[in-house]
């Protein structure tokens, strides 16, 4: 479903108009693509933050730019480095009736077997790319990692028939490894079976120090 959110056009403009607007409660931003010549806006932060918070990132937002109504999707979001406040936000307008490419974070589901049996799991690619129609973008794509086995991994080919969509991402693109558990540390042995224990003295095997 989609949300409304309102904005209004501005001028592009120097820095200092930038940071007057985000005083003011606003983000700047910016909408481009179908139908539409790249259309510089600001957003009304609260609203916006409120919106994102109820329907997520990869939704189909509706627009509204001055009365001007288009479907669109967030692109970037540019985030204050040290106070995590949102600075900037880039939208494409979209054809609801043609399939879009966009990346969907990964959810872990299930109690891996590997896990069970002492592994570790890692997850070295947290996204999955895939073409979908607008109206049916997931906020998530959940994975079910149950019969994963220590040792082993789960590819996009494990997964690629389970969804009702396309997944662009190569047959070998990782998911999920679960890996042993690190090797324990053994103390060596003499011949009557009793640990050997190897004392730091500051000497050489001659008995000389070195």
């Amino acid at each position: 479903m989609s949300s409304v959110l309102h904005a209004k056009k501005r001028t592009a403009g120097r820095q200092s108009t930038l940071t007057q607007l985000r005083k003011n409660g606003a983000i700047p931003g910016v909408v481009y693509g179908h139908q539409l010549e790249s259309t510089s806006m600001a957003l009304d932060a609260r609203m916006f933050a409120k919106v994102l918070a109820e329907i997520g990132s990869k939704s189909v937002f509706q627009l509204d730019v001055d009365g001007k109504k288009v479907n669109a999707v967030l692109t970037e979001v540019q985030r204050c480095a040290l106070k995590g406040h949102i600075k900037h936000v880039d939208f494409k307008s979209i054809n609801m009736s043609e399939e879009l490419e966009v990346d969907i974070p990964i959810t872990v589901v299930g109690d891996a077997i590997g896990i069970k049996q002492g592994g570790f799991l890692l997850q070295p690619n947290r996204e999955i790319r895939i073409k979908v129609n607008p109206a049916h973008i997931p906020e998530t794509i959940e994975v079910d990692v149950s019969d994963v086995e220590i040792g082993t991994s789960l590819y996009v080919s494990d997964i690629r028939n389970k969804f009702p969509f396309e997944i662009l991402n190569e047959d070998d693109y990782t998911i999920i490894t679960i890996t042993p558990p690190p090797a324990e540390n053994k103390q060596e042995e003499t011949v009557d079976g009793t640990p050997e224990v190897t004392e730091a003295t500051g000497q050489n095997p001659s008995g000389q120090e070195q």
